[in-house]
């Protein structure tokens, strides 16, 4: 081994065999996570980091728990975001959203086997939760042309002989999202297929200590992101040259930079390209004196979805009364309607006693009051009250969930919009604010 290799073979030299999240302190491991930039931020914030073989046998845990308290003999997922719940691994996690190539299915017994692509099997064998690594779970056409179904016997075969072994033989299998041929697999293998979403979507929606913890880091890399962002817009807005993409693109950097891993949306615009609000990002040159607002929908360090939103004023000039008050409306609409956060407090009680926004911004205000949120947007949803659907989230609020708070303050007509957003953590007798980003002090009044 020469010197160089040797001075370098660490992630970060500071540490020892292990970074202080328990991970391996090996700079050629396979497992991703975040870096030393990130690992040096948190430590001068004085954050805590999670302990990842604790985060990850909490979620299996989980996972077994939801799966035995409903009689059943196993949860079979094919989303990637389930499956990184599952196994805190990753292949290629956008292509995989369109081409199903993975699976994992944990057993009552919690017997967990992983199908990854043939070539990667070995991207989950740093976790031993993951007690198997096979192949053979791409199911759709682009793959398997039109053979899929032969794929898909063998795969269900499978899938009925690990059940046999780990379940007793119960049959009764939770299934997340599957493509048509596996389905009629394993109804074919006598499976009763029952719906695996239920059990995943109830199972992320409390967090562990570890997984908070891994959240506080994951906000933490995120506001610094948001901040250069920030920065790079105040600086460059109005020079005839910068657009929104320039400005979007500081974010996505900064956020690689610190070990995140994407972002869902392209939700930033300018100026009147704000109202109405869902526009994507693009090449608008950007123009002083005008609002910016964005919507972050970042997955960021740990896999962990930070979705915060901002509106900014860039420019010397005094924004205008009207978008001062829908503003402080906004800021309102979150402030109190984050008052009603405790254990115990029923979903529907939350539509029935929201702030009310103004007649003017009703017909273009947000989608949900509020949505649960860990590794990307999560249940329960929150509806308005004139969306509110009587039966569908009849449930209370728990300790260990976190949602986040909206407001879309759109006048229907108008030339801007206000989108602030913020994640909020439910304790044991309240809520935590997680965000700590400040307000806009111009569009504040200030």
């Amino acid at each position: 081994m020469n010197h160089h290799y040797s001075a370098t073979r660490k992630i970060d030299p500071t540490y020892g065999t292990h970074l202080p999240d328990g991970s391996t302190n090996d700079n050629d491991r396979v497992e991703i996570g975040p870096t030393q930039l990130a690992f040096a931020e948190w430590k001068a914030a004085g954050l805590t980091l999670p302990n990842l073989a604790g985060m990850r046998q909490y979620r299996l845990d989980r996972l077994t728990r939801n799966i035995t308290d409903r009689g059943y003999g196993g949860l079979l997922m094919f989303d990637p975001l389930n499956i990184r719940y599952a196994t805190d691994s990753t292949n290629m996690q956008l292509w995989n959203t369109h081409n199903p190539f993975r699976a994992v299915l944990v057993c009552a017994d919690g017997y967990m086997v992983i199908w990854d692509y043939k070539n990667g099997m070995f991207l989950s064998e740093f976790n031993p939760l993951v007690r198997e690594q096979r192949s053979g779970a791409d199911l759709f056409y682009f793959d398997r042309g039109d053979k899929v179904d032969v794929a898909a016997d063998v795969f269900s075969n499978e899938v009925r002989a690990l059940i046999e072994a780990h379940a007793g033989g119960n049959k009764r299998i939770a299934v997340d999202k599957i493509m048509l041929h596996g389905l009629r697999a394993l109804e074919a293998q006598g499976f009763e297929v029952m719906d695996g979403e239920e059990v995943t979507e109830k199972s992320r929606s409390i967090k562990g200590p570890d997984e908070i913890l891994a959240m506080r880091c994951a906000s933490n890399a995120c506001e610094v992101a948001v901040k250069k962002m920030e920065d790079f817009a105040r600086t460059h807005v109005g020079d005839g040259v910068t657009c929104e993409d320039d400005i979007w693109a500081v974010m996505h950097a900064e956020n690689i930079k610190r070990g995140g891993e994407w972002i869902e949306t392209r939700l930033l615009t300018s100026g009147p390209r704000t109202n109405p609000w869902f526009q994507e990002c693009g090449p608008r040159i950007t123009q002083a004196n005008e609002i910016i607002a964005f919507d972050t929908d970042l997955v960021g360090s740990y896999g962990i979805c930070v979705d915060i939103s901002r509106t900014w004023w860039i420019g010397d000039e005094k924004p205008r009364p009207d978008m001062i008050y829908a503003m402080r409306h906004g800021v309102e609409h979150i402030e109190q309607n984050m008052q009603m956060l405790k254990p115990g407090v029923m979903i529907p009680e939350l539509s029935a006693n929201t702030h009310v926004l103004d007649a003017q911004f009703q017909k273009q205000k947000y989608g949900c009051l509020m949505h649960g949120v860990g590794l990307c947007d999560e249940w329960p949803l929150v509806a308005y009250p004139d969306n509110a659907v009587p039966g569908a989230f009849d449930y209370p609020l728990e300790a260990g969930m976190v949602l986040c708070v909206e407001a879309l303050v759109s006048p229907e007509g108008g030339d801007f919009s206000i989108k602030l957003e913020d994640q909020v953590l439910i304790t044991e007798d309240g809520f935590e604010r997680l965000t700590a980003y400040e307000w806009d002090v111009a569009l504040m009044g200030g």
